[in-house]
């Protein structure tokens, strides 16, 4: 059975797949609108579901839970922040490059704290039960979360909830006509 700290490193690993694919010097410019979509959508959407989902999890589990969350939070903000600027950029932008590099040295950080920290603690204060439960809701959240960053948005429920039930629609309508990578492009 799958827990919920294995399905938010496979969400790691797919932002990670697709910063790879951006910053691929052969990348065309084509397949960086593409791996741009990709990273933009898939990071907006595991963000949320980590802010509403697993950070007020290590609030009630974790005996410095909200002092953890507090810092995810900023970290989080600071990214979102970055992810704005981000996806409103062109691969032939000039800052293109430096500005997805720099949103993934501060990402990357955090990652490697969740994934070596965080959510080692949380998984071990949960029960089988309680993971599978924290994975049922994140994977839920993540169907009706926005698509794109909106750092101005409230990042604590229940108000992020509000917020992101408001943009959601947007950007899933926005996203009908953006390109993302193809299926064999998202194999490689």
């Amino acid at each position: 059975m799958i827990r919920v700290s294995e399905a938010i490193k496979r969400d790691h690993r797919e932002v990670e797949d697709a910063y790879y694919n951006i910053v691929d010097e052969n990348a065309s410019k084509d397949e960086r609108i593409r791996w741009q979509n990709q990273f933009v959508w898939e990071l907006a959407r595991h963000s949320v579901a980590e802010e509403l989902i697993v950070y007020p999890a290590m609030e009630k589990h974790l005996p410095d839970g909200k002092k953890l969350a507090d810092q995810d939070r900023l970290e989080h903000q600071k990214v979102k922040e970055q992810l704005a600027k981000f996806q409103k950029m062109k691969p032939s932008d000039a800052g293109f490059l430096s500005t997805i590099n720099a949103l993934w040295a501060d990402l990357s950080d955090h990652i490697k704290h969740e994934e070596q920290e965080d959510l080692v603690a949380l998984e071990a204060a949960l029960t089988e039960a309680d993971s599978q439960e924290l994975l049922d809701s994140f994977n839920r959240t993540k169907f009706f979360a926005p698509t794109r960053s909106h750092p101005s948005a409230p990042d604590k429920p229940p108000f992020e909830t509000v917020a992101g039930l408001l943009a959601a629609p947007i950007d899933h309508l926005r996203d009908l006509f953006s390109k993302f990578p193809k299926g064999e492009q998202m194999k490689a």
